[in-house]
């Protein structure tokens, strides 16, 4: 059992969760993640990066949108409680190095949690990092503190224009590109979409692009084969292989369809889930 140290709501269905995890905190590194199953009885596992870990404490940070089934059953666990089984470090760590020229770090919505211990380990790594964050709408932004306080310049977009400038990310991304000091890299985190666009935006530039994959998934280990993508012309499973890999290699239109393959199985869990959640309201009011 992982008792939940600390829970705050972030927007409308975006949670951070501390959990208490000595083992993870202690050994884990940016890029990686945990896969977990909320208690014995309810069985589906899912992964979820690390946005944080405090290894004196023996926490890890999890920050997650209730989206589905199993984040929705999640978002109704309270400060004290516990989640039955958490299992990590998962994954291969980002490859950080120091640089000569910026590291460009793009988060889309709930992507900036995962960039989160990108941004810091390139700090300490002794690189010059900017971040564009993106989202919808302003009331959609989060870790914004967290992020200013590590970046050297961080640049807001809004579909909307509640926030920042009024524009997708890869426009200013196209605009860095474009200047005389060209990045050293760009690590793109969020919605698939997003980061497919963020690759074709950097690829006529050469830009070297880490993209982080969020699959289907089920062990963790390589073994279901659920997670497989296809990387420039060979099969990658996500879990083993990833979660980070080049950009412009990456078979977005492929992976976005297996991704979409299980959205009316989805859709029916999280209407379950939801009448489930409801009911344990009203026998609690």
């Amino acid at each position: 059992m992982n008792k939940i140290v600390r829970k705050k709501q972030l927007s409308s269905d975006v949670f951070l969760m501390e959990i208490d995890a000595p083992h993870i905190a202690k050994s884990r590194k940016a890029g990686q993640f945990v896969i977990l199953m909320l208690d014995d009885d309810y069985g589906e596992r899912i992964p979820l990066t690390i946005a944080d870990g405090d290894a004196e404490k023996g926490t890890i940070t999890i920050i997650f949108q209730a989206v589905g089934g199993t984040t929705l059953q999640l978002s109704t666990l309270e400060e004290g409680g516990s989640i039955s089984h958490v299992l990590g470090p998962l994954g291969t760590p980002t490859h950080i190095k120091k640089q000569d020229a910026p590291v460009i770090c793009v988060g889309g919505g709930i992507g900036v949690a995962p960039l989160h211990p990108i941004i810091q380990a390139n700090k300490e790594a002794g690189n010059k990092v900017i971040t564009i964050m993106g989202a919808r709408t302003e009331d959609l932004l989060i870790m914004e503190e967290e992020v200013r306080a590590l970046s050297d310049e961080v640049i807001i977009c809004t579909d909307d224009g509640s926030r920042g400038r009024k524009a997708l990310v890869t426009e200013p991304l196209k605009e860095f590109c474009e200047a005389e000091e060209k990045p050293a890299e760009v690590v793109a985190i969020g919605p698939p979409i997003m980061m497919k666009f963020c690759a074709a935006t950097t690829e006529p530039y050469k830009v070297p692009t880490v993209v982080s994959l969020n699959t289907i998934m089920v062990d963790g280990t390589g073994m279901c084969g659920g997670c497989r993508v296809t990387v420039g012309d060979e099969t990658k499973f996500v879990c083993v292989d990833g979660p980070e890999f080049d950009g412009h290699l990456v078979d977005w239109n492929s992976m976005m369809s297996r991704m979409s393959s299980y959205k009316e199985h989805e859709a029916d869990h999280r209407c379950r889930m939801s009448e489930k959640a409801k009911e344990l309201s009203t026998q609690g009011a």
